[in-house]
C-alpha cells in the first residue's frame, strides 16, 4: 500500500489501464472496422465473417471481465460475512442474511468500528451500494480488486 494513494469515495474505482485503454478501444475499433470493410465491399462473404469474429471478440473480452467480477464480488460477499458475523453485536448478527449483495460489497469500505452502526442504518434504511459509501467515515481500502 505504500505505493498506493489512500482510498476514499473519489478515488476507489480501478481503472485497468490494459482492459480500459488497450484492449477494450482496440478491440471496438476492430469491429468497427471490419463492419465498414464489410459494407464497403458486401459481396465478399469473408468480410463478413471478420464481423462475425470481430463481434466474438468484444463479447469474449467483454465476459472474462464481467466473469472476473463476478468471481470477486462472491469472494468479497464471503468475507464480508465471516467479518461482519466477527465484529457486529449479536442482535444484529442474525440480520446479516437480510442484507443485498450491493450492500455487502460496499460495507467492505467501512471501518470495523463504524460498522456495526452503518450495517444497522443500511438494513433500516435500505441505503443503496452509494449511499453506503457515502455514509462511510472512516474509509477502509480494499487494494486488491479486480
Amino acid at each position: 500500500m505504500a505505493d498506493q494513494a489512500q482510498q476514499n469515495l473519489d478515488n476507489h474505482t480501478r481503472w485497468d489501464p490494459w482492459f480500459h485503454f488497450f484492449a477494450g478501444p482496440v478491440i471496438i475499433l476492430n469491429l468497427i472496422y471490419a463492419l465498414q470493410h464489410a459494407i464497403r465491399h458486401a459481396t465478399i462473404l469473408r468480410n463478413w465473417w471478420f464481423v462475425v469474429v470481430s463481434a466474438a471478440a468484444l463479447v469474449g473480452i467483454f465476459l472474462v471481465r464481467i466473469y472476473a467480477l463476478r468471481v470477486q464480488d462472491r469472494v468479497i460477499r464471503l468475507e464480508e460475512r465471516l467479518r461482519l458475523s466477527n465484529v457486529l453485536p449479536q442482535e444484529l448478527r442474525g440480520r446479516i442474511g437480510e442484507l443485498e449483495d450491493g450492500q455487502l460489497i460496499s460495507l467492505r469500505f467501512c471501518s470495523d468500528d463504524e460498522l456495526p452502526s452503518l450495517t444497522k442504518k443500511a438494513l433500516e434504511e435500505k441505503l443503496s451500494r452509494a449511499d453506503i459509501k457515502k455514509n462511510i467515515k472512516s474509509w477502509r481500502g480494499d487494494y486488491s480488486r479486480v
